[in-house]
């Protein structure tokens, strides 16, 4: 892709991010909800049904209410997505929600919930996930969606590495770090960020039985980037940005990447394309390209069945395209020359009517805002048949090599189209007929230059003190072990699950991975005295508890709410049972785990495990302030005060209840300070400190609620 046309799909992310999370930002009094083309254009379509365009005007003009996810596999029940009928102004304003917003930020720090808007939710849910799905996301930044799809694979707790994995990508650098940064809010060791255009993102190799395989995607998330003008009930700018010229600059773009989509998708898999556009030159006209182009290896699923409740319009089968200039085309035949540059033929829809019929593009769904009070928003359901046919005119040759560029294959060979394919491009009309072999494309890496991911082998040395320190399990995946550098002491290790360690080994190089992983352990140079130079990491805990014998305590709730709520509290402090556990231990890092009790319902019945630090005569949990907050509240502790009082100094949970800043900004803030991806753009809550940090008391209120 071309330094202009990369540059065109940075600038249009913002239509996707905005739908993504719901701004909670400032508002903009000062701009004027109107724009006569866009109400001039719609008119003309259709789309709206006959009698509703006044209330769907109405819809657009009014504040998005505020939606909340909760995470999926902690153990919520089934009403895992929230809306509130409040905008994001009103709670971010309003006095009497001061705790609520306080705890929504805090919340969504700690991955608990995501604040996303509501219509984002709807792909992963029509991708049907299970545990052992190979999912690409191919347009990933932000991630609120990265976020469900990793929740879903996670939906057995009792499964530490699930067989299948996410890998998101996106084109921005610096928007991986944002992409980063969400992801590590839910700890999987089963997440990959990467840095690609996702147009001609490249075809990677995995081992299967020794033997090269190239590796097909059971799940992909195509969510393009858009002209965004479903978004104006948040992102007010597009009310007076909007022109059609945008959808027109983005159809060709969207088609590639939806193409190249397709191409990795395994034959059986599902793939969802959608937009926060409301404009069918970015819909349906690109799945119907992408159907004429596929010749019957594509399928448009019905996905009503899937989302029952749900209003949406069926997609349309006949549209035709304004230039800015109010120029009207229904036809590719009607377009003078001089436009042929601007308006492509996969622009207007098919002219075989028998063809058309057979798409069901009326499977296709449109949501517009005045039906559920939500964002405008479009999505399809795509399954592939059989390979493309374009793939399937790659031989192998004796060897058994594809003809195109690639190594050993076996499966669906026919199906490896070469590095970096994308047959969606339209400069020529020989590719707008025939379907060919895309031009080889070099790999180019921007951004920061990102440290190694170094696998450590089962006889590592560093592997003997913390074998028997915590008395790990004879089937602990040592393999599954990397670091971030060749030389020197080691400082984090991390996890990823075998399917992707074996993704990271096969394709080193050819492709950008940003960050994969989970921190378990961290160097404690204290630690070495007592037996061991690597404490436990509370991002790693339910990853890597499973696997440790020993240096575990049973803790009980107000064990826990000493805990959390004292800085350094003496062993004494505990309960008699866990004090009695941990003056059998000696000094160093430890579990601290508390066991649901079915027989008290009053009491929390998920279980809970802190990471925590034996000392002398004294005990300490090592949790980020956010985890602290949550775990507090589930035990019915207030840990934010209301904003009251003259002069009073407000403390430092209250600070970040309150902060003024969106989700977005404070992520953008991340990228921008910690750009290396070995900073992880993460709330660490070491700050230098080894042995961890407290929350200090005056963040935590001393009255006890009610349940």
């Amino acid at each position: 892709m071309g330094k202009r046309s990369r540059q065109r799909q940075k600038n249009q992310t913002a239509g996707r991010d905005s739908r993504d999370n719901d701004g909670w930002g400032a508002g903009y009094a000062d701009i004027i909800k109107e724009n006569k083309l866009f109400e001039h254009y719609y008119k003309e379509l259709g789309l709206v049904p006959e009698g509703e365009f006044d209330l769907f005007m109405e819809a657009m003009r009014e504040p998005l209410p505020a939606t909340i996810r909760i995470t999926g596999y902690k153990r919520y029940p089934d009403d895992q997505a929230w809306h509130t009928n409040m905008s994001r102004k009103i709670i971010r304003k309003s006095p009497l929600l001061e705790k609520f917003h306080q705890f929504l930020v805090s919340e969504t720090e700690s991955g608990n919930i995501s604040r996303q808007e509501a219509v984002s939710m709807i792909p992963p849910l029509l991708l049907k996930i299970e545990p052992h799905h190979k999912i690409l996301d191919m347009c990933a930044a932000p991630g609120s969606k990265t976020a469900q799809l990793i929740e879903m694979l996670h939906s057995d707790m009792e499964v530490p590495f699930p067989e299948g994995f996410v890998i998101a990508n996106d084109v921005d650098n610096k928007r991986c770090y944002l992409l980063v940064h969400q992801a590590k809010r839910l700890n999987s060791p089963c997440i990959m960020v990467v840095n690609h255009d996702a147009s001609c993102i490249p075809t990677l190799n995995i081992d299967s039985d020794g033997k090269k395989d190239i590796l097909f995607y059971d799940r992909i998330l195509c969510d393009v980037p858009c002209s965004g003008d479903g978004t104006m009930r948040k992102n007010i700018d597009v009310w007076k940005k909007w022109t059609t010229s945008n959808s027109l600059h983005l159809h060709g773009l969207q088609l590639r990447i939806a193409v190249r989509g397709v191409e990795q998708l395994a034959v059986g898999g599902r793939m969802v394309y959608s937009t926060c556009s409301l404009n069918p030159i970015e819909d349906e006209a690109v799945i119907a390209a992408l159907l004429e182009k596929s010749e019957g290896a594509l399928e448009l699923a019905d996905g009503s069945a899937d989302l029952p409740g749900l209003k949406w319009m069926p997609g349309v089968t006949s549209w035709k395209l304004m230039t800015k200039e109010g120029q009207w085309y229904s036809d590719w035949s009607e377009v003078p020359s001089s436009r042929h540059t601007q308006i492509r033929p996969t622009m207007f829809p098919p002219k075989d009517p028998e063809k058309l019929l057979g798409m069901h593009l009326e499977r296709c769904m449109r949501i517009l805002p005045h039906h559920q009070n939500t964002g405008g928003f479009f999505v399809a359901v795509l399954v592939k048949k059989a390979p493309m046919p374009w793939n399937k005119k790659y031989p192998k040759n004796a060897e058994g090599e594809a003809g195109a560029p690639g190594g050993k294959v076996s499966g669906e060979a026919e199906e490896a189209a070469p590095k970096g394919a994308s047959l969606a491009q339209e400069s020529t009309t020989k590719q707008d007929g025939v379907c060919g072999p895309p031009p080889m494309k070099k790999m180019k890496l921007f951004g920061y230059k990102e440290d190694p991911f170094v696998f450590l082998t089962e006889d590592d040395p560093v592997f003997t003190t913390i074998q028997s320190f915590y008395n790990l399990s004879p089937d602990f995946p040592k393999l599954n072990v990397l670091t971030r550098t060749h030389e020197g002491k080691k400082r984090h290790l991390y996890m990823v699950s075998k399917e992707l360690r074996n993704v990271l080994l096969n394709n080193s190089e050819r492709m950008k991975v940003i960050n994969t992983g989970v921190k378990v352990w961290s160097r404690n140079s204290d630690g070495e005295e007592f037996g061991c130079a690597f404490r436990l990491a509370q991002e790693g805990i339910y990853t890597l508890q499973p696997y440790i014998h020993s240096r575990i305590i049973r803790v009980s709730v107000e064990d826990i709410k000493v805990l959390l709520t004292q800085e350094n509290p003496f062993l004494s402090k505990l309960e008699e049972d866990a004090h009695s556990q941990a003056k059998k231990l000696g000094m160093g890092s430890i579990v601290l785990k508390y066991i649901p009790n079915p027989n008290n319902p009053a009491e929390p019945q998920c279980p809970i495990q802190l990471c925590g630090w034996r000392g002398k005569t004294s005990i300490r949990a090592f949790v980020p302030r956010n985890e602290r907050f949550h775990y507090l509240r589930m035990l019915g502790v207030e840990v934010f005060r209301d904003k009251q009082g003259l002069g009073q100094k407000r403390s430092d949970g209250e600070k970040e209840g309150k902060q003024e800043v969106d989700e977005e900004d404070k992520m953008e803030k991340v990228a921008e300070e910690e750009g290396s991806a070995q900073n992880e753009a993460e709330l660490d809550m070491e700050n230098g400190d080894e042995n961890g940090s407290s929350v200090p008391k005056s963040d935590i209120g001393n009255q006890e609620t009610s349940s």
